[in-house]
């Protein structure tokens, strides 16, 4: 976590809440660990590179800071829209994304966390061939209840009632869910089956200059298919930027 020095209590706020949400704030109070394998953690937690048993997210601090830097830009171009996350796991990145609001006095946009609450399907062997060799059904971890997704937007005192949630899998509840206009679209869907139904069920509904984050392009291959295969369906050119090992944003007509 960068120093605190020289930010004001906004900024501090959200260093303090990132630093929750991934544990990163607590990793120094292991008494006797040696200095390198404490940095050697820290550098894993903070570039999302495990699987924590308590944080409230998995994607570390550099793509929270990426949600944070798309977020506050929407905020500042007044690009009309609410903020949507596809497949929330523990809640993390979307009580970020509640928190950047309350830290900016926003109250006109929502915050839409949409998932199974159940955890990922088993690839369908007969419409989408291409998720055959990520089966992520099987991981009991993946599993979040709403029940529990809601308790740790309460434990941040963040559950408003602009906090909305879609529970189900997206190819049943994505495409008539009641979200008019989005500025800052997250998808972590992992498969190729669930990310191109999120984005043919929301994209046409992000703004001008809103911004798509998609999580594991640059890590699993169905992901990345499914975005390219969107992308060039529908004729996006717009600039791809790395975030990180795993994660790409574009924004839309910039």
């Amino acid at each position: 976590m960068r120093t605190m020095q020289g930010l004001g209590p906004r900024e501090m706020y959200l260093e303090l809440l990132k630093a929750c949400l991934t544990r990163t704030l607590f990793m120094n109070d292991v008494p006797g660990q040696d200095p390198a394998e404490k940095a050697k953690n820290r550098e894993i937690r903070e570039l999302g590179w495990d699987w924590p048993d308590e944080a409230e997210t998995m994607i570390g601090m550099v793509r929270l800071g990426c949600i944070q830097e798309c977020v506050e830009q929407a905020i500042v171009d007044g690009v009309p829209g609410d903020l949507m996350e596809a497949g929330v796991w523990r809640g993390g990145a979307v009580i970020l994304m509640q928190g950047i609001l309350t830290a900016h006095d926003v109250r006109d946009r929502k915050v839409w966390a949409a998932d199974s609450f159940e955890g990922l399907p088993p690839p369908d062997s007969k419409s989408f061939t291409q998720d055959l060799e990520v089966d992520l059904s099987t991981f009991e971890e993946l599993a979040v209840s709403l029940e529990q997704v809601k308790a740790n937007f309460e434990r941040y005192g963040l559950l408003g009632e602009n906090v909305k949630f879609v529970k189900g899998w997206f190819k049943d509840t994505l495409a008539d869910a009641p979200i008019e206009r989005i500025a800052v679209l997250r998808l972590d869907g992992d498969y190729y089956e669930s990310t191109i139904q999120i984005l043919e069920a929301l994209y046409h509904k992000v703004s001008r200059g809103g911004f798509v984050i998609v999580d594991d392009y640059l890590h699993l291959e169905p992901c990345r298919q499914a975005v390219d295969d969107f992308r060039a369906a529908v004729g996006i050119d717009d600039e791809i930027v790395e975030v990180d090992w795993n994660s790409i944003y574009w924004r839309v007509g910039a």
